[in-house]
């Protein structure tokens, strides 16, 4: 899977690295992440398109750490509470295979300093909210029960997502003109130890509300409940006066319909207990295809088995919405249903409900059963059902297909209740030619009925979103993946204007980004594009804000764009000599009517390969900054760590780039080479110019998270992280066929240039890598057994022929591209892997092709042929490790593997396998990981445009 794409409900991908921003509230689509409900700030999961970004494709380097946050562990403590569970050493082999471990204090410090505070700014950008949060959670958090139903892990105790982040505590500063924040003021009055989940900014930013769940004991329920508190106060009291009112946590929980009332999912009263699972089934399980359907899904995990499966996931996902406002006043609203999504019209007049209903599928997840929306009045009265969609079990696996009939379904951000939407023209089948593929219609929610909804704009590519301003202003996005084309139309919606093609480009040509327009807020807490104007001067411009890739890395812009001319004036640039600066909101936006550049005032980040980030205020036109935050440095001890973005070629001429990290202090000409260790991520592309540009900064902070490779700075040893390897299909040639030649020629050439620079031994180079990265390490230790001394693979998958419809971004089946699914499967090619190799995987592993037997039957194919090999599978981890005894233990094993097997390998062990190098470089192998689905299915491209927060 892309691991940068995921974000697991236990995330250990930052939490030692600076915080990350959750934006004020939005009901509308662009800004990807200000599409939750409101201002929802828990992060959640999103069926993103993974190709489409047709503007600027980076976010601010602070948002790539959008995380949700782990539980705390004990400290030192095994997974009974006992310390005596852990050992530091690595002399005993009587006992590597029982226990879990710890891995030595330097790399144990770091991955235990406490997580800085999420941040969250109210809707008027005048207060800001830290949400506190705690460490890694223990082994205990993931053993408790969970039932694995349509491909959504449920807690049944709490009738939510098992394995949820939570906040442990809500801290409110004032946000001053001056950039100065005032002292903190504590939300308070809730139960201590409570732990928060989906906090909102009510829409006028005077509330907050949130749930609280506490651990389950005697006479304290573990199921969540809604609470609210007075921004100004900060007395927190339960929504609800009734204390057996739950929030139903499966789908959305809750929303703001307006001030002060909310639309609650609760926990329907009468519902009873859970269906019992029959001792006796009433019938074998049966699938048929009697009507020779074509349906080719990928591997989904977690899916529906049988009846009692159905009437479980029935039992847990049903809610009865409730109407509530601050005075404790309820009212119900419509029947109990599996909804879905909740989304109130930017007016407040009218509620669009999402609900999923039978029959479901034994095949996919949850995402793509069937799904019906309706449309009801904010008080509660049904008007009509816009769409009722059947079970989507037959979505073509080729890149950019998707479900038939209405998809993406939103409100205009700029109108207080105009719907619009999309359909496929071409039966959502990708392979079809068809002119035009999607059409994108509107209606108004209080159309008449049988009025036929009007055409907004047709697309003969695939359609990628809108982002809207008023009826002079769209735009519009649409992307074929094939091609990496993308488009971007501007658009007049209140006029018959002709739409004017604003940009064409590929989206892997990241010098050409122009960059994204920026967002403002409206009265209705929707956000539009920004337009400005300048002071005695004709014209509307648009800001455009951008990643700034160039060859010397990424060098982020603020663009004034004329919408007329095509012009543009660079009016704000990061430093590029040490900092690297992003900017990361638009503050200037509370005031109605035009906004002028003389009187923007933007948030932006600023950090350098030693300093962590910190947010600023910048004012036009002086363009000074005030400094917000002074968080401390993460891990103190690597403060002085070197870091060096370095370009090299491979043999066939493709440019390529990595970043070379070397620990504080270290000298080569004094110290000499180190041992190395190159963690890495294959990617895909159409063209090697492309794929030759740089992408990063030089001068961004090195975030390290529980699982970095760079924790092994503190070791002394030099990283290479994220080389890049890209896998290129020109033309009509597909990537897949040349996989392993491209694979090899990248880690030759990334190992020749460590060895040129003198920083790392020849016979000290180690691979690894996770999912996707983990197929590209055994594949190197099958093929190029020349450049590595031993490899780590955590949680990939090895045996193409396991996945047999498609995985990452290969879209022909096995059927049809047999040659390549053999020879990109490492398993096939287990009789050539000679070096040390460690194997790692979840034991609940839930992402789609990456089944924990992959590593399994891996594991049995090296032992079978004799191999150095080891196998490591953690109880009750997924595909992203979670709890402190899992991670710790997982780098105490990977710290033995690269002492024992790195640090001092000798050049006497690595003559053997050099015998070979002719014949094992020529052969064949690979392997790709997979996309995660997590239960969302495909329900048409979801584009995201860049957020002013």
């Amino acid at each position: 899977m892309r691991l940068h794409k995921v974000y697991h409900r236990f995330s250990l991908l930052s939490l030692t690295s600076p915080p990350f921003l959750i934006p004020p509230c939005s009901s509308s689509t662009p800004p990807p992440f200000l599409r939750s409900k409101r201002c929802r700030t828990t992060s959640s999961l999103s069926s993103n398109n993974p190709f489409i970004k047709p503007m600027s494709t980076s976010s601010s380097s602070r948002l790539r750490n959008l995380v949700p946050v782990g539980a705390i562990g004990t400290e030192d403590a095994g997974p009974n509470g006992s310390a005596a569970a852990y050992d530091y050493s690595y002399n005993d082999d009587d006992e590597l295979n029982s226990g879990y471990r710890l891995p030595p204090p330097e790399i144990k410090d770091i991955v235990d300093a406490p997580p800085l505070p999420a941040l969250s700014f109210s809707p008027f950008r005048d207060k800001i909210l830290f949400l506190k949060r705690r460490s890694l959670p223990p082994l205990s958090e993931l053993a408790k029960p969970e039932d694995k139903l349509a491909g959504i892990r449920i807690d049944g105790k709490s009738n939510a997502r098992s394995r949820m982040s939570f906040y442990t505590g809500i801290g409110i500063h004032d946000l001053k003109d001056d950039g100065t924040l005032g002292p903190e003021k504590s939300i308070h009055g809730f139960p201590e130890g409570s732990k928060l989940n989906f906090v909102t900014w009510s829409p006028d930013g005077k509330h907050l509300a949130f749930s609280i769940r506490q651990d389950e004991v005697e006479d304290v329920d573990s199921k969540l409940r809604l609470w609210v508190a007075d921004v100004e106060t900060g007395k927190a009291k339960p929504l609800f006066q009734s204390p057996d009112v739950f929030l139903n946590a499966i789908y959305d929980q809750y929303v703001w319909v307006n001030n002060s009332t909310l639309l609650v999912c609760t926990i329907p009263e009468s519902r009873g207990s859970p269906p019992k699972k029959p001792l006796v089934p009433a019938g074998p399980k049966i699938q048929s295809n009697e009507q020779k359907t074509v349906v080719q899904s990928r591997t989904y995990q977690d899916l529906l088995k049988d009846e009692y499966d159905e009437d479980l996931f029935e039992y847990y996902a049903t809610s009865q919405l409730v109407l509530v406002s601050l005075d404790g006043a309820v009212r119900l609203f419509g029947e109990p249903a599996l909804y879905t999504s909740l989304d109130p019209s930017p007016d407040e007049k009218y509620i669009l409900l999402s609900s999923t209903h039978r029959p479901f599928s034994f095949t996919v997840p949850s995402g793509r059963f069937p799904r019906k929306i309706d449309l009801w009045t904010a008080d509660g009265k049904f008007l009509r059902t816009i769409c009722d969609l059947p079970v989507a079990e037959d979505i073509p696996i080729a890149s950019n297909s998707v479900r038939k009939g209405m998809r993406s379904l939103n409100w205009r951000a700029d109108k207080p209740s105009e719907l619009y939407w999309v359909e496929t023209q071409d039966g959502g089948d990708a392979k079809v030619e068809v002119s035009p593929r999607d059409i994108v219609y509107t209606q108004s929610a209080d159309a008449p009925q049988g009025e036929e909804p009007k055409i907004f704009f047709k697309l003969d590519l695939r359609y990628g979103g809108i982002s809207w301003c008023d009826d002079s202003l769209a735009l519009v996005y649409e992307s074929w993946y094939k091609t990496r084309r993308v488009k971007t139309w501007l658009v007049s919606p209140g006029s018959n204007e002709t739409p004017r093609l604003l940009f064409d480009r590929s989206s892997e040509d990241v010098y050409s980004d122009p960059g994204s327009p920026m967002f403002r807020r409206t009265p209705a807490g929707t956000y539009v594009i920004a337009k400005f104007k300048k002071e005695n001067k004709e014209g509307t411009y648009l800001l455009l804000n951008g990643s700034g890739a160039t060859p010397e890395g990424n060098i982020p812009f603020l663009d004034l764009f004329d919408i007329e001319t095509g012009d543009k004036e660079r009016i704000w640039q990061s430093d590029k000599e040490k900092y690297f600066e992003s900017v990361v909101a638009l503050m200037s936006d509370q005031t109605a009517g035009d906004l002028y550049v003389n009187d923007l005032k933007v948030l932006t980040s600023k950090e350098s390969k030693t300093e962590n980030t910190q947010y600023y205020l910048q004012k036009w036109p002086e363009k000074k900054s005030c400094q917000i935050t002074n968080f401390p440095h993460p891990y103190p001890q690597l403060a002085s760590l070197q870091k060096e973005m370095v370009r090299y070629k491979r043999q066939d001429g493709v440019q390529l780039t990595a970043t070379l990290y070397l620990p504080p202090g270290y000298d080569a000409s004094r110290d000499g080479p180190l041992p190395c260790l190159v963690w890495s991520y294959p990617g895909e592309f159409k063209n090697k110019e492309a794929a030759g540009q740089v992408r990063g900064s030089p001068n961004t902070f090195a975030g390290i998270g529980a699982t970095s490779p760079l924790l092994w700075l503190a070791r002394r040893y030099a990283i290479l992280s994220g080389p890049t390897i890209p896998i290129i299909g020109e033309g009509k040639e597909e990537a897949n066929d040349s996989y392993v030649d491209q694979l090899v020629w990248s880690a030759e050439a990334a190992v020749e240039e460590v060895i040129r620079r003198g920083v790392a031994h020849p016979d000290k180079i180690a691979i690894g890598g996770h999912s996707y990265g983990a197929f590209m390490t055994a594949n190197l230790l099958a093929h190029a057994p020349h450049l590595f001394c031993c490899g780590i693979a955590r949680s990939g998958a090895y045996n193409r022929t396991l996945t047999p419809f498609g995985f990452q971004n290969e879209d022909r089946t096995l059927w049809d591209a047999t040659d390549t699914y053999i020879k990109m499967s490492p398993f096939m090619a287990a009789n050539k892997i000679k070096k040390p190799i460690l194997l790692i995987h979840g034991e609940e592993d839930n992402n789609s092709g990456t089944l924990t037997m992959q590593s399994d039957r891996f594991f049995q194919a090296l032992k079978g042929h004799g191999a150095l090999s080891r196998l490591v599978i953690l109880p009750f981890e997924s595909h992203g490790y979670s709890s402190r005894e899992s991670i710790m233990h997982c780098l105490w094993e990977t710290d033995r593997w690269l002492q024992k097997f790195c640090v001092s390998n000798s050049s006497e062990a690595s003559i053997e396998s050099k015998t070979d190098e002719s014949k094992t470089v020529a052969s064949g192998g690979g392997a790709v990981a997979e996309l995660e689905d997590i239960g969302n299915g495909v329900d048409g491209l979801h584009f995201n445009t860049r957020s002013s927060l």
